[in-house]
């Protein structure tokens, strides 16, 4: 019953002839890494399970749940037990982390300084929110900002039944901790948060997120419940980031 925003799977191409050619990529697109034996898939939010058939990513370390973005030349349809085999172009690991219950005693650790993010740069596909934001990265080298979404304790407790008084969505904040530590450089932030351990319900109408915005100061968005909408990802380089 998760939500899901997605896109269907498109190609951008050099070659207008039926099947794929090595001119094929994909347009950036939220995946999890899932690793098997000395090997990894991964299972991408809008095309399915790619078996990457690269000979030269020696360099790369599979972790498994990792959230990465991702682009890549598609080889073959149903590839064995797998929906696509693929050549990897190019791959992103975001911060991965999950929703996190916010109390009294530790609402200072989370922080709420504002972060700056760009009108649909906030998805959920795959059972995740995806978040492409501008990092002001940190003077110290050494520091990591702190980004959590977080949900507040009492609201989780509460049923999410309109006869109870509630609205029928999950409460949720963005949370933002720059420790007091900018350095005025921008770069791109990436993370993705885990929403499946959330008490989501055929009853559930969507998710409603709070936020610190540099722009618009405290903002509600709403996510409604919808089996297809559009997913994007900015092809922007991650790999500046400081963030924990």
């Amino acid at each position: 019953m998760m939500m899901c925003l997605t896109v269907l799977p498109a190609l951008q191409s050099c070659d207008d002839s039926d099947g794929y050619s090595i001119g094929d990529f994909s347009y950036p697109n939220w995946a999890t890494v899932r690793v098997t034996g000395n090997a990894f898939y991964l299972n991408s939010d809008t095309w399915g399970t790619l078996w990457p058939i690269n000979t030269n990513m020696g360099w790369y370390q599979p972790v498994d749940g990792q959230r990465v973005v991702t682009i890549f030349n598609p080889i073959y349809d149903n590839y064995g037990e797998y929906d696509h085999a693929v050549r990897i172009k190019r791959i992103w690991h975001a911060l991965t982390k999950g929703v996190e219950p916010l109390t009294a005693e530790n609402e200072e650790e989370y922080g709420n300084d504002p972060v700056f993010i760009y009108k649909g740069d906030i998805t959920i596909s795959g059972g995740y929110m995806n978040i492409i934001f501008m990092q002001n990265l940190p003077k110290n080298s050494e520091t990591k900002h702190r980004i959590s979404l977080v949900q507040r304790a009492e609201s989780a407790e509460v049923p999410l039944d309109d006869e109870a008084g509630d609205d029928g969505y999950i409460h949720l904040e963005l949370r933002y901790n720059d420790y007091d530590d900018l350095s005025g450089v921008r770069v791109a932030g990436l993370v993705s948060f885990n929403l499946k351990d959330l008490d989501i319900t055929s009853e559930t109408k969507g998710i409603k997120l709070k936020l610190n915005s540099e722009v618009n100061k405290e903002v509600e968005i709403t996510f409604d419940k919808q089996p297809d909408n559009s997913d994007k990802a900015s092809n922007l380089d991650f790999s500046k980031m400081q963030l924990k």
